[in-house]
């Protein structure tokens, strides 16, 4: 298993990376390279499937902190506000990671096909985001995709869709099969958690109840707190608060927003307490954190992969 993941590694090394994200002729797949450890950066994890092939990162997921290294993946199922840190790396030895955008429907649909009915065990929710051991079957995919470059467009389009299927298909047959097929099991819950998920992610930008939140997912307010807490690790206003915060820090990155405007756009009506409650997740007020931001070299973003 070593050789396929030395393969990886000497494969990323020759495409002389920038560092950061990258972008590929396919469209859900990236890769990442960090020449030195970053800071802990705040941000949220997406849908995603992503294996990190050097070094070794640090994920704070609510009260949770989990370590990841060389050949382990992180799975990422829904939309949770996490922090990050990459802490094994340098330019004699970079860290590289690989991540796939992946979707439930698409996980669905490779079940339906294959027959697959893999459960969550004991039906019960958990965190909406795992870490497991890649085989060699996982890590000779990712070979199969990196040697799409240069291909036709044709061929990369048709041949990568077959490689995620079977991605999938891996993920789905391993030891975290019952871990990966949650978000397919949520979706189809009727009076799940993943309306409440989607409720919020509408409407973070203005205030509610949590009561609101519980009808709207068919679920009493004591229900909706537990198994929200369960998948997210926080509860349904925190997640509220979490959401608002990062985008107003895109807003404000993307040059589209001063700290007052980017406030108001996201639903706070205090400019005090915006900068408080910014304060208190990104380290820095709004203004500090952006000239802090814009003075590294290669500024840090928060990357799952």
């Amino acid at each position: 298993m070593q050789s396929k993941l030395n393969q990886l590694v000497n494969m990323v090394d020759s495409l002389h990376l920038a560092e950061g994200r990258t972008d590929t002729s396919v469209p859900f797949f990236s890769l990442v390279r960090r020449n030195r450890p970053t800071a802990i950066i705040p941000g949220v994890l997406t849908p995603s499937f992503c294996l990190i092939l050097q070094g070794g990162k640090k994920l704070h997921l609510g009260q949770d902190t989990i370590y990841y290294s060389a050949g382990d993946y992180l799975v990422s199922l829904i939309d949770i506000p996490a922090s990050g840190q990459v802490i094994g790396a340098s330019r004699q030895s970079p860290y590289f990671g690989l991540r796939i955008d992946v979707t439930a429907e698409e996980i669905a649909s490779v079940m339906t096909d294959t027959g697959i009915t893999v459960k969550p065990l004991d039906q019960k929710l958990g965190p909406g985001a795992y870490v497991g051991k890649s085989d060699e079957h996982l890590q000779l995919l990712f070979i199969r995709l990196l040697e799409l470059r240069g291909k036709s467009e044709v061929e990369i389009r048709f041949l990568s869709s077959l490689i995620k299927r079977e991605m999938i298909f891996r993920l789905l047959t391993g030891d975290y099969g019952h871990l990966f097929v949650q978000r397919v099991f949520m979706d189809q819950q009727n009076e799940g958690i993943s309306r409440a998920i989607e409720w919020i992610k509408e409407n973070y930008n203005r205030t509610f109840t949590i009561e609101e939140v519980a009808r709207s997912s068919k679920m009493s307010v004591s229900g909706l707190h537990h198994k929200f807490k369960a998948v997210t690790t926080m509860a349904p206003l925190q997640y509220q608060k979490q959401l608002r915060l990062q985008e107003a820090r895109r807003l404000m990155l993307n040059g589209t927003a001063n700290a007052t405007v980017a406030a108001l756009e996201v639903g706070y009506e205090s400019p005090a307490q915006f900068s408080r409650e910014y304060r208190r997740l990104f380290g820095l007020p709004p203004l500090q954190d952006m000239k802090a931001f814009h003075r590294k070299p290669v500024p840090e973003a928060f990357e799952t992969s």
